[in-house]
């Protein structure tokens, strides 16, 4: 039988408690007490509607009513796959309401993604857009449902087409709903990168996330003025707790969820909603920079703009906190746990070179050698960590959790350098996962579609450094026969067998042969001095 989570030592978590990282408090009994303190405030603005605190927590009480009739209840998971509408946070609460726990996915995934995700988690619904960018998510869901038994509803926000529509769980008024939840169970489950196969989900505690999106809040230095604009996927763990929607609804602000990233449209409602803090990934970086200096849009507001995602280049930082009036903030953190920033007081340099301290006292760092054995401090190792936010352990995956920790030590695969004032700088990754644009994905999962291919004998996928995305992908292919598959070849056959649009191939190299280890594995150390 397969571990659906790992808990922290007792020890440790008395130490979590005693120190006022865990507080005790449920995601339910969260909304509840901030909407105490805040209920006429504004807390969530989208392109239709605006909801007060209030407002949020009686919509998600009535869909909360509407769910449980569907039979939803404490331990059922539900996949989560929505873009930035109110929509999502009153679904979200709605299930803390009920102990239920969503499963953040992600917009671009498909039916490979999304079947394996149901089949792994046992989910009994999925809720969905109706069509988002000429995609039609009602057809997705029904193939998902055709293949995973245990996934009895599919709800739609927008023209239902056959399914369940959102707006029907609306009970008539907000009912009571009995907060079944413990704050040690597992709020969610987020989304790991990976490095090897289908996507790992990391379980999230409502101790443990509480206090991650708390601390990240504390970093920013964010009070009730704040308003936050949400341009990067809701569902992400950046956008959601870092400190995100449920930082910012911490100290009573504002969150507003951007449609989609657009720099134009974003600067407008930057303007329109006076946002003081915002997120965004080094992929947008360039295409803000040159928008800010086009733009007739008042950027006054902004004090904080937090990048993250991927490494940020130096010189891109440097443009950054020159042309925007806020302080540019590096974010260096996982869904796995660990959150690094740089301070907002901090010199220049050191915001545009690093990737900023652990938030909290109790973050445990090592950095070490392919031994174990720590290394010298400045020099480079791979990062490992434990504390109160950072997991012990991945979602049904006993295997590779006997290899991804050392002594409750996460193995995170980044290779960093530790400054003597405790700064991170990040160089690399020991994981064969490709982190383009901030939207990281395994390797050998797209290596194994590339080799599917009536053309490919054998395929390797690696990174190459790209200025502004962190990574580029570059596919070494030994070609079966004669014929040579192209670019635009691999895509569509990559894209005919379900997998999200970033897990593509930027560049495709032939090979009459391809080098292997002693055991027979593509040699990607050869591979690699290949693209220098």
């Amino acid at each position: 039988m397969t571990t659906d989570f790992v808990p922290w030592p007792e020890e440790d978590a008395a130490r979590y408690r005693a120190a006022g990282y865990w507080r005790g408090e449920t995601s339910s009994r969260f909304l509840e007490r901030v909407t105490g303190l805040s209920g006429e405030r504004t807390a969530l603005v989208d392109d239709r509607v605006r909801l007060t605190y209030r407002d949020l927590f009686e919509q998600s009480r009535r869909v909360a009513g509407g769910l449980r009739a569907l039979g939803v209840g404490a331990g059922d998971k539900v996949l989560v796959q929505l873009p930035n509408r109110a929509e999502f946070v009153v679904l979200w609460f709605a299930l803390q309401h009920l102990g239920a726990v969503p499963v953040h996915t992600q917009p671009g995934h498909r039916h490979a993604e999304m079947i394996h995700l149901a089949r792994l988690t046992e989910a009994v619904a999925y809720v969905v857009p109706d069509v988002r960018s000429r995609f039609d998510h009602r057809e997705l869901a029904s193939l998902v449902r055709a293949n995973v038994p245990s996934l009895r509803h599919v709800i739609v926000v927008g023209d239902p087409g056959g399914h369940i529509a959102f707006e029907d769980l609306l009970a008539p008024a907000p009912v009571p709903v009995e907060d079944l939840a413990r704050p040690g169970d597992v709020a969610l489950l987020l989304l790991s990168g990976g490095t090897t196969g289908a996507p790992k989900l990391i379980p999230r505690t409502h101790d443990d996330y509480l206090c991650n999106a708390r601390l990240a809040a504390e970093a920013c230095r964010l009070g009730d003025d704040a308003v936050y604009l949400a341009v990067l996927t809701i569902g992400f763990n950046f956008t959601f707790g870092c400190p995100g929607l449920l930082g910012v609804l911490g100290v009573g602000g504002t969150v507003v969820l951007a449609d989609n990233p657009d720099p134009s449209y974003c600067f407008g409602l930057l303007e329109r909603e006076r946002v003081t803090i915002t997120a965004i990934n080094p992929l947008l970086t360039p295409l803000w920079l040159d928008e800010a200096l086009a733009t007739d849009a008042d950027l006054s507001s902004l004090r904080v703009l937090q990048i993250g995602g991927a490494r940020l280049p130096g010189d891109l930082a440097r443009q950054v906190a020159a042309t925007f009036g806020g302080t540019l903030q590096q974010v260096f953190g996982m869904a796995e746990g660990l959150l690094c920033t740089t301070g907002l007081d901090e010199a220049p340099e050191v915001i545009a070179t690093t990737q900023g301290r652990p938030v909290a006292e109790a973050d445990e760092v090592r950095v070490v050698d392919e031994h174990g054995a720590e290394v010298p401090g400045g020099a480079v190792g791979e990062l490992l960590t434990k504390g109160p936010y950072t997991l012990r352990g991945y979602y049904r995956a006993d295997e590779h959790n006997a290899t991804a920790f050392t002594d409750g030590f996460y193995r995170t695969g980044d290779l960093v350098r530790r400054l003597p004032s405790g700064h991170l700088v990040v160089v690399g990754r020991r994981k064969e996962q490709i982190n383009r644009g901030g939207e990281k994905f395994a390797a050998p999962e797209v290596e194994g579609h590339l080799e599917a291919h009536p053309l490919v004998r054998a395929a390797a996928l690696l990174p190459a450094p790209h200025p502004y995305l962190g990574e580029r992908s570059v596919a070494f292919i030994v070609p079966a026969g004669t014929g040579a598959p192209t670019r635009e070849d691999l895509l569509t056959h990559l894209a005919a067998r379900g997998l999200a649009a970033y897990k593509t191939v930027d560049e495709v190299r032939l090979l009459e042969e391809m080098p292997s280890t002693p055991v027979g594995k593509a040699d990607k150390k050869a591979l690699a001095r290949l693209l220098v």
